[in-house]
């Protein structure tokens, strides 16, 4: 039995997350945990009425999401969790603590906003969280089903430690993989090195009996030509390494994962290299 964890904070971006998870666990047999972070943030005393008071109504709406939504979730439950602090930390948290497979967040790209809080996390729950992210945009009509996954291919190192985990989950979903090759340098080292990435992708789908297609770019820009080719062949997911590093001021997504984060109107799956599947 899996388990998801959906951010949730009662905009309209959270609850199609919700109902886009809810495709995922169906597929995949998992239970959904709902989890809202109270983020306010006082110097003063906080007033215990006022606490339990905002405690009952988040429960009390939850419910009503729960009540909506548990006969869509086929042969598994949802589960609540309540948090106070940082948004991002909470919800990281969360999801190490009770062993999350994966998380999902609404987003609303770079140009829109929302006066709630998962959009402006998105990126942050995705450099920290110990499993795969997918964010959904509100604008997003996803399909029953999702059939074809985009899993570019580049020549960091991090790209072919998500290879077995797109080889899992194209299984579980039923799913045909668009090998995205993307040079983006005359170098000849860089573009074998690009090969040798993708004869290791080649390898992973046979053995695992995936579906595929090759689909070679010269791009002068990585992330709107992976964006371009989603849009234009009706892509359900892409897949990406967030490439995230660490330094003295912190941590960061890679180079072009942010600029898809933002700016995707497809569904993205960030993965981390550290992760464990």
């Amino acid at each position: 039995m899996k388990t998801f964890l959906v951010a949730n904070d009662f905009s309209k971006n959270a609850e199609h997350a919700l109902e886009y998870a809810i495709l995922f666990a169906n597929k995949m047999n998992a239970d959904i945990h709902l989890i809202w972070v109270d983020n306010t943030v006082s110097d003063e005393i906080i007033i215990d009425t006022i606490d339990r008071d905002l405690q009952r109504e988040i429960k009390k709406q939850s419910q009503v999401l729960i009540k909506k939504y548990q006969p869509r979730l086929k042969d598994n439950k949802f589960n609540l969790l309540f948090r106070k602090g940082k948004v991002y930390q909470e919800i990281t948290k969360a999801a190490a603590s009770i062993g999350a497979e994966m998380i999902f967040a609404g987003t609303h790209g770079v140009s829109g906003y929302e006066q709630y809080w998962i959009g402006s996390n998105a990126n942050r729950i995705v450099t920290q969280a110990p499993c795969p992210v997918v964010t959904i945009r509100r604008d997003y009509p996803f399909k029953d089903n999702i059939k074809n996954i985009l899993l570019p291919i580049d020549s960091s190192l991090e790209t072919k430690y998500k290879l077995p985990y797109a080889c899992k989950i194209a299984t579980q979903l039923g799913a045909k993989v668009h090998l995205l090759v993307v040079y983006n340098t005359p170098l000849s080292i860089v573009r074998r090195r690009i090969d040798s990435v993708y004869n290791d992708a080649e390898k992973c789908m046979k053995k695992n009996e995936v579906k595929f297609v090759k689909v070679t770019l010269e791009a002068d820009n990585v992330a709107s030509s992976i964006i371009e080719y989603s849009n234009s062949n009706e892509m359900d997911l892409i897949m990406i390494m967030t490439d995230q590093s660490t330094t003295t001021g912190g941590k960061f997504l890679g180079p072009y994962a942010q600029q898809l984060i933002n700016n995707s109107f497809i569904p993205v799956m960030s993965v981390r290299a550290k992760q464990n599947f």
